[in-house]
């Protein structure tokens, strides 16, 4: 989306010696730099990219962001170039704020949602529930933007320029309401500065991303930033207050003075009172400052009731009236990837696929599916390379220990060798069956369902690819497993 040319000063920037050039765009990779761009040099975990501003300039940027290590490793060029450079402490956080102010329309009430799992449901319910009550809503994260406005997004929560393009481009079509997942990566990496949000969500904390966070103090850290810093001391903090790091979340927000609405089973504002599984659903009976409700979710998984309530206290924070929102839940679907009914056998067993790519959310999602199965209950797992390897032989034994038939499988080996991440695996789950090929893997686990079986296929959920080496190939669980089931029942799936 392109907007009028802006003077440095007018996006509060203040460059060395005062010069005060038009801005005519922004980027941060400096093949996408145009003639009067501003070129956002900024520190990387590899490269500093300061190292491009040559390449930048070439293109014709007339102002550089960067900070002092970006300025000092190209001080001679920018001393001979009359290029504007503008030198921030925190230059991720300038360029999120600059963003904002380039783009300037956000939708008029914006949410967000944090946490290891849950977040793309959460975020997903909070639209289908505005989408209920008239507004017209999307939401933003792993599987892109959907509802009232569809665009395609790279990463979960996506550097501040898409972002905010994304963001300006949506309120330019009508939308009104936005929910947006915020990664520990987006939320280190200072992308949802600048955004507007009138209330903000947390869902758990378990382990993931250690290979870029290192430690768990430092990933909670970086989840809680969402709390310190992006949610205004006036918004409100909706906390999942079952999770054991959910009271030190809560006392982060009441720091701030967030009001919080706290969600929870026997708990908090919003309680989780009681629950009954059936084959294709669950009723709930929950309440609202001790007001009892009940409601029919046609969603598979204890865990997804704690997801539509953290959805519904977002959206009750955003000013929505509760009563009204909680008619909305016997129409909610579920969301793409996640407990998914991908096909059903002919004798009645079901295949399911969900995005777990934790340990945790193996474990929770077997567990969840447990109430709903009369037969046995079958996991296929795996593990993605050149990630967190600490995780592998734990994704194994979740499995192990929740299902009764384990089958390891690959992921998304990437760079390393597909049959030592599949060895870490299955070091946690010993008796596992091991298919290296996941059409295969999944082709044999629907074989073994009979009556009353379920099959979970884990770990890829929503996702289209499989990354081999430095190729994708194309994959989608749920077409495999509905041909699989074709080709098993005589064509129908």
């Amino acid at each position: 989306m392109t907007t009028d040319p802006k003077p440095l000063s007018q996006l509060a920037l203040t460059a060395r010696g005062g010069v005060d050039p038009m801005i005519t765009g922004l980027a941060v990779d400096s093949r996408a730099v145009q003639s009067g761009f501003l070129f956002a040099a900024l520190p990387g975990t590899q490269v500093h990219g300061a190292k491009f501003i040559p390449a930048a300039l070439d293109r014709g940027a007339t102002a550089i962001l960067t900070d002092a290590t970006g300025a000092q490793i190209a001080e001679t060029l920018l001393a001979e170039s009359s290029v504007a450079v503008v030198v921030a402490e925190d230059p991720r956080q300038t360029l999120a704020m600059t963003s904002a102010l380039w783009f300037g329309a956000q939708p008029e009430t914006m949410v967000a949602v944090t946490g290891t799992n849950g977040k793309t449901s959460v975020a997903t319910f909070v639209r289908q529930i505005w989408s209920e009550l008239g507004h017209q809503a999307i939401n933003l994260g792993t599987t892109g933007v959907e509802g009232a406005w569809s665009y395609p997004l790279a990463h979960t929560t996506p550097e501040p320029i898409t972002l905010h393009n994304a963001l300006s481009q949506a309120a330019a079509h009508g939308v009104t309401h936005a929910a947006m997942e915020a990664s520990s990566h987006g939320l280190e990496q200072r992308r949802l500065d600048g955004v507007q949000l009138a209330a903000a969500g947390f869902t758990n904390f378990t382990q993931d991303h250690l290979d870029y966070h290192e430690t768990f103090d430092a990933y909670f850290a970086a989840k809680a930033g969402l709390f310190r810093r992006v949610l205004p001391e006036d918004g409100v903090a909706v906390i999942n207050l079952d999770d054991s790091r959910g009271s030190e979340m809560r006392a982060i927000a009441a720091a701030r003075g967030q009001e919080v609405i706290g969600v929870g089973r026997g708990m908090g504002d919003l309680k989780l009172i009681a629950q009954r599984y059936d084959a294709t659903g669950q009723d709930l009976r929950f309440s609202w400052h001790d007001k009892p409700y009940q409601a029919r979710l046609d969603l598979i998984g204890g865990f997804q009731a704690e997801n539509v309530l953290l959805a519904c206290g977002l959206v009750i924070a955003g000013g929505e009236d509760p009563q009204r929102v909680f008619e909305t839940l016997p129409h909610l679907t579920t969301v793409r990837g996640r407990m998914q009914l991908a096909a059903t056998r002919q004798n009645g067993a079901a295949v399911f696929v969900d995005y777990a790519h934790t340990p945790d959310a193996v474990a929770t999602a077997l567990r969840a599916m447990r109430p709903h199965v009369l037969g046995r209950l079958v996991a296929i797992v795996g593990a993605g390379g050149d990630r967190d390897a600490t995780k592998r032989p734990l994704m194994g034994q979740a499995a192990h220990d929740n299902a009764d038939l384990v089958i390891v499988t690959d992921d998304n080996p990437r760079s390393e060798d597909p049959a030592l991440i599949r060895a870490a695996v299955k070091g946690g789950a010993p008796n596992a069956q091991e298919y290296g090929d996941r059409a295969e893997a999944i082709l044999r686990g629907i074989h073994l369902l009979g009556p009353g079986d379920a099959l979970l296929v884990c770990g890829k959920g929503h996702e289209t690819g499989q990354t081999v080496g430095d190729d994708v190939l194309p994959f989608d669980d749920v077409e495999q497993a509905s041909m699989a089931v074709a080709a098993l029942d005589g064509g129908i799936a």
